[in-house]
């Protein structure tokens, strides 16, 4: 995962976790506007999610965030 979109993604994640508390689930979708606009990103992500570490579709911020944090 390139590393504007791991910087990206952890912000995201903080955001969450501050606003929705430590159990709060997200998707890969939530580091993403609605509209598709930019597929390769999208793509890119999905397959860190889906294909490199087999997560469910939600799974908790703080697990995705030290995830990506540690380089994973």
């Amino acid at each position: 995962m390139r590393q504007s979109l791991r910087t990206k993604a952890i912000a995201i994640c903080n955001d969450k976790i501050a606003k929705k508390g430590e159990t709060v689930g997200l998707s890969f979708y939530a580091f993403f506007a609605n509209k598709n606009d930019d597929p390769e990103l999208l793509m890119e992500a999905a397959e860190w999610w889906i294909k490199t570490h087999e997560l469910d579709h939600f799974e908790k911020a703080t697990k995705i965030r030290d995830m990506i944090r540690s380089g994973a």
